[in-house]
């Protein structure tokens, strides 16, 4: 079992009493935390995305072979045109999609500990990105990813097979938004996959219009970068990593030391 009593007492008592959050306040601290993180973060995003389109188109030409890429782009494109995917074809997309989420998103979180490390002045560097590949971290992060992408996706399929692609599009936004402090509550509030899932739809519930507004200049703030010759939006998307933690912070608030136990530790 987790050692999460600290954190818990505290969770519980805004799941009960909710909490005030002030946008002006909350966002400044955001952008002070993201210009202490940009650059590099916006580095490693770059060469992640990089080494990422590389292994994927490697791995498509290995998988199709070379020979048959310019039929697989048109069937893809044939894809695209129609208004609701086949579905032999949309189940092994959205797998592949989940396991992948679920594979980078460890890493995705190092932006979170990198925000951390702004915020406390201490040094980050490439090994911080990786800090939630060990357990127990990692084994949570995964199971929160694979539990909101099946619900998600699965509502989200449903809905559009049924002819509501719109409200299907909309539900997968929604439950994205409930679920956004999921990450943040299984690395600094030393939570479970489930706990950490219940707790953001509670809390995020508790001031959504003014997480929402957050959230959403959050967004625009960070796709400006994509003027900058496309690649500014690798130095600019950090801002989100930048916001959330500054969201988790001020709401939960970070005790220290964060560092979560081994599952499988005996207690004394």
């Amino acid at each position: 079992m987790l050692n999460t009593k600290p954190n818990n007492d505290r969770i519980e008592e805004l799941k009960t009493n909710g909490y005030q959050l002030d946008f002006g306040i909350v966002f400044e601290n955001a952008f002070e935390n993201y210009k202490k993180i940009a650059l590099y973060a916006g580095l490693m995003l770059l060469v992640f995305s990089v080494l990422t389109v590389i292994v994927m188109m490697a791995g498509l030409i290995s998988y199709i072979g070379i020979e048959n890429l310019e039929s697989f782009a048109n069937k893809m494109k044939e894809f695209s045109q129609l208004k609701v995917m086949p579905l032999d074809v949309a189940l092994p997309l959205n797998a592949g999609l989940i396991l992948y989420s679920a594979i980078v998103t460890p890493f995705m979180a190092g932006f979170l500990k990198m925000a951390d490390c702004g915020e406390k002045g201490e040094e980050f560097h490439v090994s911080t990105m990786f800090s939630y590949y060990k357990l127990p971290y990692l084994i949570h992060i995964i199971i929160s990813v694979i539990i909101i992408s099946l619900f998600g996706t699965g509502l989200a399929m449903l809905l559009e097979y049924s002819g509501l692609g719109f409200v299907g599009t909309v539900v997968t936004m929604l439950v994205s938004f409930l679920t956004f402090l999921s990450a943040p509550l299984i690395i600094f509030g030393n939570l479970d996959a489930i706990q950490a899932i219940q707790s953001s739809i509670i809390i995020v519930s508790k001031q959504p219009l003014t997480l929402l507004g957050l959230v959403i200049v959050a967004g625009i703030a960070a796709a400006v970068g994509i003027f900058g010759f496309c690649i500014g939006i690798f130095f600019t998307w950090p801002f989100m990593y930048s916001m959330t933690y500054t969201i988790y912070k001020t709401i939960v608030g970070i005790d220290e030391p964060s560092e979560l136990k081994e599952v499988t530790e005996t207690e004394n």
